[in-house]
């Protein structure tokens, strides 16, 4: 029985952190228009609005809204403005967990 390798690749993020858009393109497998439709959209927005596209950076928490957006538009085939829509909601449900955490942190 031969043996089995699995090779695991391993990104460390930080909030510091900017990622191009080739960076993220690469990472997420996919093309620069699908990105540049979601930031249309607002789902994600590249650290410096106006810039041109080849010139965008993102932080750390657009980059896991991008990774959200494209896990709703997979998962539950939503189209662009639902996965604005979805992503919004999500963000809201998040911030009211910390919320609500913290509230009963104090107790």
């Amino acid at each position: 029985m031969g043996t089995q390798i699995t090779v695991t690749q391993t990104h460390i993020l930080d909030q510091q952190t900017r990622y191009s858009l080739v960076e993220i393109c690469e990472c997420e497998h996919i093309c620069a228009e699908v990105v540049v439709d979601l930031v249309s959209h607002g789902v994600i927005d590249p650290v410096e609005e106006g810039a041109l596209p080849s010139r965008w950076q993102f932080d750390v928490n657009n980059f896991f809204r991008l990774r959200r957006a494209l896990r709703l538009q997979r998962d539950l085939k939503l189209n662009l403005p639902g996965i604005a829509v979805a992503s919004d909601l999500l963000d809201e449900l998040d911030e009211l967990r910390r919320e609500l955490a913290q509230l009963k942190a104090k107790g």
